[in-house]
C-alpha cells in the first residue's frame, strides 16, 4: 500500500510539473520535467530557453520549487540535474 502512495504523490507531482512547463514553455520558451524523487527531494530537469539562461535559479527556487511547495510542502529541497 505504501508504494501506491508514493507512485500516486510521483504521478501528481509529474502532472504538476506538465502544467508548469506548459506555462514555461508558452509563455518563456523552457522546459520542466520530473526525474525522480528520493524522499524529501524532488529532481527536475530545465531545458529549452532555460538552459544558460542568467535567471534560471528564479526559475527554479521561484516558478518550480515555490509552486511544488505550494500544493506538496513535504518535499523540502527541489534540485536541477
Amino acid at each position: 500500500m505504501v508504494t501506491t502512495d508514493i507512485n500516486s504523490r510521483e504521478d501528481q507531482l509529474r502532472r504538476l510539473l506538465e502544467n508548469l512547463s506548459a506555462y514555461i514553455e508558452q509563455f518563456h520558451g523552457g522546459t520542466v520535467g520530473f526525474v525522480s524523487l528520493e524522499g524529501d527531494t524532488m529532481k527536475v530537469k530545465l531545458g529549452g530557453a532555460c538552459l544558460n539562461c542568467p535567471l534560471h535559479p528564479s526559475t527554479l527556487h521561484g516558478w518550480v520549487e515555490g509552486t511544488v511547495h505550494q500544493f506538496f510542502p513535504e518535499i523540502q529541497v527541489v534540485e536541477d540535474l
